[in-house]
Order: C-alpha cells, then structure tokens, then sequence
C-alpha cells in the first residue's frame, strides 16, 4: 500500500489562497485497488502532476459536503467509469455527499451516482468496500453527516478523522489504528469550532497509540507556524512518529513494521495537460493519442466524422 498526499492543505482559506494544493490523498494498491480520498480543488490536475492516472481507480471517498474535500469528485468519477460509459468503481460518501441533507449536498449530482456502486457512510457502521472493510466514525464539524473513516485490510488499519474538532470518544472512534491520518488546522493550543489543533492531536494520539500518526489539512495559520517544527513537537510528547504531510508526500506502508518507511518526495512529472516544456510536445502529443485509443475516448467532432 502506498500513501500519496496530492494536496496537505485545509480549510476554505488555504483552499482559495492555494499556499497549499487540495488535492486530497490516494491510496494506491490497497488489496490491488486504487482510492481517492476528499479531492479538493486541483484534485485532477495534481493526479497528473505527481504521475498518477485517475483512470486507474477503484473508487472516490467523500467525508462530507465542504467544497475543499468534494471540489474535483465528479471529474474524479467520470475518469474512473471511463467518461461515464461504464459501469465501474465505487462512491464511497456521508450521507450529505450522496442523498444530501438539509442544506449541505447532495454534491455528487444524481447523474455522477448513476454509473458506479455506492456507500453511505455512517458512523458505527461497517460496509465492505472490495476486499476491505470501511468502518464509518464519527465528527463534530459544520456537517452534521460528516465522517471519518477506518479501512481494514486483512487486520491492518488505515483511520482518517476528516475535519473535526476533538471531543471525548474520538479515540474510541479510531481505536486500534495502525496509521492515523487526522486534519489538524493549527498549531499548538489555537483551536477553532469544527477542528482540531497540534494539542489536540497531541491527545489523540495518547489515547489511540498508532505506529504512526500524520497530519495533513493544514491551515494557513498551521503553515505559517511551519508544521515540521509541530510534528516534531508531537512526536516528542507521544513518543509516536509523527509526519507532518506536505504536498506530494509519498511512502510505502511496511504492514509488518509501520514505523519504517521511506518519505518521497514526488516532483512534478511535467504531464501534458500542464506542461510548457516544447521539447515534450510531440512525444506527449502522441502518447496521449495512444492512451486515448486504449481507453476508446474520442471527442465529439471525431465520433461525428466518423458516423458520416
């Protein structure tokens, strides 16, 4: 299994000042699939960047009906089901992202829920997602559907709190993860309703015991502060390896010892839909011909000369 941050910023200010990308988190062979978690805005776009093809996924996750973790889910869906010509992959959502509620979502639009499986996601509750299981967890956020979630592979688990604040049971909801992933707005004691900050990441960490713990979803005040500095912090004060996400942050998970891995850090691959190089133009120019073939995508003008 190996993590991917295409994005490590949170929050609508980091989203539209863009000091940090929001383009969410992969999770790429897991049981030999492939899954998008809360791509923000700029989710495609960093797919390509970090050489990643949104093609190749076996689903899309959404916590909940904010704009920086749903943004890019449609497009997300549309490569996953092959432009929405197949039957393909899984939407993974709280029930806001899917059925709405109130006046958060639906923000997947029925047309988008029409071709792959679908799972609501509620806290407490266990669905099986291909060949793992995703357990529901609870939040306190702006959302009131919004999730959390614990993925178990063959007793190996995966938890991301998504945005919440912290509050008595939280390390229930996370018990027994071997990485937890948590939004951690800003540093050391300045909370903020709806989210955590480094202290109370602090606390989490106490009460859960990961192998490793990562944070990510950083606000602009948690930027400024430079996370490292935080981690590092942390990690002292739970004695847990602790990460502080950056953009293009990748390593591969050891499930027989967790605390040992690798951090790469994923330069951008100059891809086609983004890149000024010239130089590249006609050996793109063609690739993306050839990739367009396999997958049987043409453009409208095409298919129309091809009928007369």
């Amino acid at each position: 299994m190996k993590l991917t941050f295409l994005g490590s910023g949170g929050g609508r200010f980091s989203a539209i000042s863009q000091r940090r990308m929001t383009g969410g988190l992969r999770i790429d062979n897991l049981g030999g699939k492939n899954y998008h978690i809360d791509p923000g805005p700029g989710a495609l776009i960093r797919t390509y960047q970090f050489g990643f093809d949104p093609r190749n996924l076996s689903g899309v996750i959404v916590s909940h009906s904010h704009t920086d973790h749903y943004n890019d889910a449609e497009i997300l869906i549309e490569a996953m089901t092959r432009g929405m010509t197949k039957s393909m992959g899984t939407i993974v959502g709280s029930e806001s992202v899917l059925n709405g509620y109130e006046q958060w979502g639906p923000c997947i639009s029925s047309y988008h829920q029409t071709k792959p499986d679908k799972i609501v996601l509620k806290p407490g509750k266990y669905s099986q997602l291909n060949n793992v299981k995703i357990k529901g967890t609870r939040t306190e956020h702006g959302d009131p559907t919004g999730v959390g979630f614990q993925i178990d592979y063959r007793g190996f688990k995966v938890s991301y709190t998504s945005d919440t604040a912290y509050f008595d049971g939280l390390a229930d909801e996370h018990k027994g993860a071997d990485i937890l992933i948590a939004s951690v707005l800003r540093p050391g004691n300045r909370t903020i309703n709806g989210h955590m900050c480094s202290r109370n990441f602090v606390d989490l960490i106490n009460e859960v015991k990961p192998k490793v713990a990562v944070m990510t979803h950083l606000g602009l005040k948690m930027i400024s502060s430079n996370p490292v500095t935080e981690a590092k912090k942390i990690s002292k004060r739970t004695g847990v390896k602790t990460i502080a996400a950056f953009d293009g942050l990748s390593f591969n998970v050891n499930y027989n010892n967790p605390k040992r891995f690798r951090l790469i850090s994923l330069k951008d691959v100059q891809s086609s839909i983004h890149s000024t190089d010239h130089s590249l133009y006609e050996s793109e120019r063609k690739n993306s011909y050839q990739l367009s073939f396999k997958h049987n995508e043409f453009d409208e003008l095409a298919m129309v000369r091809k009928r007369r």
